[in-house]
């Protein structure tokens, strides 16, 4: 498949692992296994058409109300699936970045994370981002106790975000129906584009991927600008 307009940026909401495990008569943690399995086939995918940043929301502050359970084998999926996919990472060139907040999490598994990140840190082809006990509030809250203890410099907030020298997302995908961003990159996403689709986590692959870039395509992106500032200025740019 050729695209005539790939993304800087696309982020996506992992929505419907429970649902589509309990479709089968399985429990919930079977999607998340499962779900796995779409973030590595849309990690190559990027790779494959050029994407320079992927990421994911893999699990929310508001997660951690779920039940123990659930939770317990949630982390230890991740931890599973950082060290299993370290070698990929290398292989492909690809930088981890995990950005949420760490309180809650187990030491063993930050330093899985830690050690992850410096690994990579060096690979430029892809950025891999999974924001892990994140959620919209948080970053901005922490950005603006850091922004008034550095004395509120003037235009310099964004500097205190956690996602700081990463490009905001041009396309937001959230999987299995749901139409909201459920606290997610709440600053970050002022002028992301949304592609909603109704297809379950665990089933979205390289076909479904293809098709909300596809859909991108067509969006006509103005930044607050009229369709005819937009229209001068790309006739300004192609004649540079």
């Amino acid at each position: 498949m050729i695209m005539a307009k790939i993304p800087t940026h696309i982020s996506i909401i992992m929505d419907g692992n429970g649902r589509w495990a309990q479709l089968r008569g399985k429990e919930r943690v079977f999607g998340h296994y499962e779900g796995a399995e779409s973030v590595r086939a849309c990690m190559e995918y990027a790779i494959e058409i050029g994407l320079p940043y992927l990421s994911v929301f893999a699990f929310s502050e508001e997660n951690w109300s779920r039940p123990d359970a659930e939770v317990k084998e949630l982390m230890s999926l991740m931890s599973k699936s950082i060290l299993q996919e370290v070698p990929t990472f290398l292989k492909y060139n690809i930088r981890l970045i995990v950005i949420g907040n760490r309180e809650h999490l187990d030491p063993s598994l930050l330093s899985d994370i830690d050690d992850a990140m410096e690994k990579t840190k060096e690979n430029n082809r892809l950025t891999m981002i999974v924001f892990l006990s994140y959620s919209g509030k948080w970053d901005i809250e922490q950005a603006a106790r850091r922004y008034a203890q550095a004395g509120c410099p003037e235009g310099k907030f964004e500097t205190f975000l956690s996602t700081y020298g990463i490009p905001d997302p041009d396309l937001l995908i959230r999987t299995s129906g749901e139409q909201r961003i459920s606290n997610y990159l709440l600053w970050q996403c002022a002028y992301t584009e949304f592609y909603f689709t109704d297809t379950l986590w665990p089933d979205f692959r390289k076909k479904e991927f293809g098709t909300a870039i596809e859909e991108f395509a067509t969006r006509k992106r103005r930044f607050g600008k009229t369709g005819e500032q937009i229209i001068t200025q790309q006739n300004e740019s192609n004649e540079d």
